[in-house]
């Protein structure tokens, strides 16, 4: 059921990536060859006007294929001779649209169950925290002047900028209290303590609310996959620490396991397993239009580059050319692919 479910997830999350690219394609007239789902051979297909729309063996990826994207073509409709306003905005459409959707199951996830409130539900004697005057309900509102929202925010900034003074200001009955906090080293060593207990329990709220805290979850998601990347580049976090799709397949089954309990009705476990895949999925919706913006040739944020350079010289760059460069860059891609399914088989065995 874990790989039944994965695979869903993921499908669809390619699939919307993808209907993102397609629906601005036929907005601005732009002729698409091909409509797919998935990778490698084909299971099903029709055609319908010029497109063939098909789904694929490997539910792994998606694609769009548009007349005149990868070479020169006489078509008039082909995307190489539509304005580079119009190009632009068929590139953006995929993690805009990944974005749209994460922003959605948010919704769904924070009007069922809530938010993740910043409240303080314990101080522990003897540490920072309690010295600097911090209390039980007081809600974190900023860490070194960065507005905070949710419990997972206090946690993501401790890991990132673990042992560095802390100015935290919190909400105590409608007025705020500010303190600087130097986090304590734990006695082993590992990890730095502020000395606070932050609630993880979720806070229902008003539709208008959850609105404006479904917004902050997909701020929260991209910040995430920002920082982690951030920490790739400075060697803090290795390629053996990413995912793949066999890892995410892992993930599901351990999310699917954790959200399952025999001390409830079989509705009630439906329910809890159906609200994690979806909060899991935000996050993956979250990557996948992340890192789709990465100026890397191959992906939309390397076309981009591409599409920025000829608005700034008012001039196309040779499309065998970029091609080519887009080429490259796939196949490393799929190489960098090859090497994290690797390492999620190692992890798993």
């Amino acid at each position: 059921m874990s790989v039944i479910m994965a695979l869903l997830m993921f499908g669809f999350l390619v699939f919307f990536h993808e209907l993102g690219h397609f629906l601005l394609a036929k907005k601005n007239g732009i002729r698409v060859n091909e409509f797919a789902i998935g990778m490698g051979p084909k299971l099903a297909s029709f055609k319908r006007g010029d497109t063939i729309y098909c789904i694929k063996i490997l539910p792994l990826g998606g694609s769009c294929m548009m007349a005149g994207e990868d070479e020169a073509s006489d078509d008039i409709n082909a995307f190489n001779n539509k304005s580079v306003w119009a190009r632009m905005s068929v590139v953006l459409a995929g993690p805009v649209f990944n974005f749209i959707l994460a922003f959605v199951m948010a919704v769904v996830v924070i009007g069922t169950v809530g938010f993740d409130k910043p409240q303080i539900v314990g101080v522990m004697d003897g540490y920072p925290a309690q010295e600097a005057g911090f209390m039980e309900g007081d809600v974190i509102r900023e860490i070194n002047q960065k507005k905070i929202m949710l419990y997972r925010e206090v946690m993501l900034y401790l890991t990132i900028h673990a042992g560095e003074p802390l100015t935290v200001t919190v909400d105590r009955g409608g007025e705020e209290f500010t303190s600087t906090i130097v986090p304590k080293l734990s006695e082993d060593g590992k990890n730095y303590y502020m000395g606070i207990y932050v609630s993880s329990l979720r806070t229902r709220t008003s539709p208008l609310e959850t609105l404006k805290y479904s917004f902050y979850e997909v701020k929260y998601q991209i910040s995430t996959v920002i920082e982690s990347l951030g920490l790739l580049f400075k060697g803090k976090v290795t390629v053996n620490d990413l995912s793949g799709p066999v890892g995410i397949v892992n993930m599901v089954n351990e999310v699917v396991e954790e959200s399952t309990s025999a001390e409830v009705d079989f509705k009630t476990n439906v329910i809890s397993v159906l609200l994690n895949v979806i909060n899991f999925a935000i996050m993956l919706s979250a990557n996948l239009g992340v890192m789709n913006l990465l100026p890397i040739p191959g992906l939309d944020g390397g076309r981009m580059v591409f599409l920025i350079i000829e608005a700034v010289r008012g001039k196309a760059i040779d499309r065998e050319k970029e091609g080519m460069v887009h080429l490259v860059g796939l196949v490393l891609l799929m190489a960098l692919m090859a090497v994290v399914m690797f390492n999620d088989f190692r992890k798993i065995f």
